[in-house]
């Protein structure tokens, strides 16, 4: 059963999607090329990567969130591009994961709200008022339990020490989780071969490696310990990511 929504939100989002989904062969393929050619960005083993993602997708209707790794500001085009090319997700853009960029960073001005609005996003002020981002949670839930796939990093922001930090827990993905039956969880740890920190976006030419895992969290806890339980389980699952990507690299 889907999470309760108020109508005037369900048809916004309703309204957003049909916008994006009808722009979708111009600002897609679009942004891509801009990743691929533009920066010179490349995904080492897309293919095996994108054939996995296809795979859950057809394996089950049940609910996906993607939780990634965050580095910098571009995280969020960068997971999206390396799950599936551009001409899959135009096919397909019930894929194309929805996400909740920071409202100061990609929201300041009319063109940039315009653009997001396009791109199937949310914004969202980090650390604002409770009520505002228990708004744009309820709005994501509601998508998910559609059939909508959304991104989410679990930190609540990039990360300072460039590692995973497993005690930034914040209630927000556990709460989404908890709150749409069935939920499964794509993590997702995507990482530059030259990253060695955070940054606001990555170098020009860089390779990206890609390490996936899904799993369905469950909790015991009710409240907003369950929350926590959730998310908890979610970083753990990426910090063992993180350590499968750089025992690669040393491999």
């Amino acid at each position: 059963m889907a999470p309760g929504l108020p109508r005037r939100d369900r048809l916004a989002l309703l309204l957003q999607r049909e916008v994006g989904r009808v722009l979708s062969p111009l600002w897609i393929p679009l942004v891509m090329g801009i990743m691929r050619f533009g920066f010179g960005w490349r995904i080492e083993g897309a293919r095996a990567t994108r054939r996995e993602f296809r795979r859950l997708r057809r394996a089950s209707a049940s609910p996906l969130l993607v939780c990634a790794n965050h580095l910098t500001m571009l995280d969020s085009f960068l997971v999206a591009w390396a799950l599936a090319p551009a001409s899959w997700y135009v096919r397909h853009y019930a894929s194309l994961p929805w996400n909740t960029p920071e409202r100061i960073h990609f929201a300041r001005t009319r063109a940039m709200r315009a653009l997001i609005y396009v791109m199937k996003c949310i914004p969202v002020r980090r650390g604002g008022d409770r009520g505002e981002v228990g708004r744009v949670l309820g709005r994501v839930a509601w998508l998910l339990a559609r059939g909508e796939v959304a991104l989410v990093f679990p930190e609540g922001g990039r990360s300072r020490t460039g590692r995973v930090d497993t005690e930034a827990v914040t209630y927000g993905v556990g709460r989404l989780v908890k709150e749409v039956p069935g939920c499964r969880v794509l993590c997702v740890y995507l990482r530059g071969q030259g990253q060695a920190g955070y940054t606001a976006a990555p170098a020009r030419g860089e390779r990206f490696r890609v390490e996936l895992a899904c799993l369905e969290p469950k909790s015991a806890h009710a409240g907003l310990r369950g929350s926590l339980d959730l998310s908890r389980q979610i970083l753990s699952c990426l910090a063992e990511l993180e350590r499968r990507h750089f025992e690669g690299r040393a491999a």
